[in-house]
């Protein structure tokens, strides 16, 4: 699956489908606990906001369009993004990476997160209400680079 996607620092022009996506799991998922999809504007204002610091920001393309995550689940591309970002954050000298998971019955993506390396620090209980439910977030924690070595 790998030779067939590309995994590339995201474009300004890449917003509207990346903001599209979100929208999606916004609308039907677990993973946020926004309510209502966020405008073009808005998802353009955060992806400047992030990458005028230097955070990464990345996506995958398949056959030169911008990858629909909920049409293609389960086919490796969260792990190839997910590589992505742990490897550019590296790189850029950050020494722990934090995962905010929506929902604790997403058992796909903690073991995802596990598997890349994540280890569990934490639950926060019921703390968002959602699809007329309440709603835990689990805490995740990657040492990169140097991790927690003395400077």
């Amino acid at each position: 699956m790998s030779a067939t996607v590309e995994i590339r620092p995201a474009r300004e022009a890449d917003i509207a489908a990346v903001t599209g996506i979100y929208a999606y799991h916004v609308s039907h998922g677990l993973a946020t606990f926004e309510i209502e999809p966020p405008s073009l504007a808005e998802m353009t204002r955060r992806y400047q906001a992030l990458t005028s610091k230097g955070y990464p920001y990345f996506v995958a393309t398949l056959n030169d369009s911008v990858y629909v995550e909920h049409t293609h689940v389960g086919r490796g591309i969260g792990r190839l993004l997910l590589d992505a970002v742990i490897r550019q954050s590296e790189e850029l000298g950050y020494r722990q990476m934090l995962a905010v998971i929506g929902d604790s019955a997403n058992i796909a993506s903690i073991r995802l997160h596990e598997q890349c390396g994540f280890t569990l620090t934490g639950t926060f209980r019921a703390v968002g209400h959602k699809h007329g439910r309440w709603v835990d977030t689990i805490l995740m924690q990657r040492a990169l680079g140097l991790g927690d070595a003395p400077i």
